[in-house]
């Protein structure tokens, strides 16, 4: 019984933790803007923020609402038969792709960068957001460590390329084998009916996330409030996940400035009765307060009752000198049991 135990342990913490970002957490990793002051705006005053009332005021919208999604849904619709309609979707379709393109990461760490390091190779990251500084904190994090979470774009991204012949994804514009510069990725744009199968990289990032959550033992749900024009993206995550009576000793974390009811309920088809954790602060959450052995020290905290100091976790004042003396004794741990059975510590207890 005792060996029976000692094998679900080992196969539970091996686990992978699931990461879902939606345009919160990007808003959350520059609240004062990024390395020039450029603020990172979500979907609600998108339009007026990047200064694109003038184009969109060249047609008359039915919609009275100020958020892009609600805009850009009532532009496509009427594209198909207006052709003015068309012609501003297209062009705000470029702008903010440009616009999102000139993001870049400020020089001190930022929530991405504490959160890229708070995983591993066996963890996935999913975003919605199409800016390009979560493909940025991943290769600062790099400097340190290869042993970084995989990452799927669940809605395109502007810093990422992708080569059909040789199905491969990278950096935007990085040579593939082929000698080919890699192509810039598809973005998803707010429609009704978003299609997430015809695109081959868009495809191949929903595969790594349904695949991630079938076997997932945490989940975190970060600044991602699930809006109407994503219904397919959440049936599609609902049946990865399968039923919450069937996922009862999972944990699901979620990370939200809304109301906490407001979170609860546009997320309850996930959570097994109290099997949630809800913060308004990303240091609050067990990736911050566990870095880099989030489901080791969940499954003691759950499993074993036993107390986590979560003081010995990321703070916010952090430099990248105190989070490299922070983890490199656990990744030179994680090196060392590479490729065995062996089980990573808990250092948290």
């Amino acid at each position: 019984m005792e060996n029976k135990y000692a094998k679900y342990k080992l196969y539970t913490k091996k686990r992978p933790h699931v990461v879902i970002l939606g345009a919160g957490a990007s808003c959350a990793t520059i609240p004062n803007g990024d390395k020039y002051g450029k603020k990172i705006s979500a979907m609600s005053g998108f339009i007026e923020k990047l200064g694109l009332s003038d184009i969109i005021s060249r047609v008359t919208l039915n919609t009275k609402s100020d958020n892009l999604e609600d805009i850009y849904m009532e532009l496509d619709e009427r594209s198909k038969s207006e052709d003015d309609c068309k012609a501003v979707k297209e062009e705000l379709e470029k702008i903010i792709r440009e616009y999102m393109s000139n993001y870049k990461l400020p020089d001190n760490p930022t929530i991405y960068d504490f959160l890229v390091m708070s995983l591993t190779s066996k963890d996935l990251i999913a975003t919605f957001n199409w800016d390009p500084l979560l493909v940025q904190a991943v290769g600062r994090t790099m400097r340190y460590t290869n042993n970084v979470p995989q990452v799927a774009f669940l809605h395109g991204n502007v810093a990422v390329g992708f080569c059909e012949k040789d199905n491969i994804m990278g950096n935007v514009g990085m040579e593939c084998r082929c000698g080919k510069p890699l192509k810039p990725m598809k973005l998803l744009f707010p429609v009704k009916k978003k299609d997430y199968s015809s695109d081959i990289a868009i495809s191949k990032s929903w595969k790594s996330l349904n695949n991630a959550l079938e076997v997932a033992y945490m989940v975190t749900i970060f600044g991602y409030s699930a809006p109407k024009s994503d219904i397919e993206a959440i049936n599609m995550m609902k049946k990865a996940w399968g039923s919450v009576n069937e996922r009862n000793l999972e944990e699901i974390e979620l990370i939200d400035i809304r109301d906490e009811k407001e979170v609860i309920d546009s997320w309850d088809e996930f959570i097994h009765t109290h099997h949630y954790s809800y913060h308004t602060d990303f240091f609050d959450s067990t990736l911050a307060r566990c870095p880099r052995r989030t489901c080791e020290a969940t499954f003691d905290r759950l499993m074993n009752c036993i107390f986590l100091d979560g003081e010995k976790g990321f703070k916010a004042n952090m430099s990248f000198s105190d989070i490299h003396e922070h983890t490199y004794k656990l990744i030179d741990e994680e090196n060392k049991v590479k490729g065995t059975e062996k089980m990573l510590s808990n250092p948290y207890k």
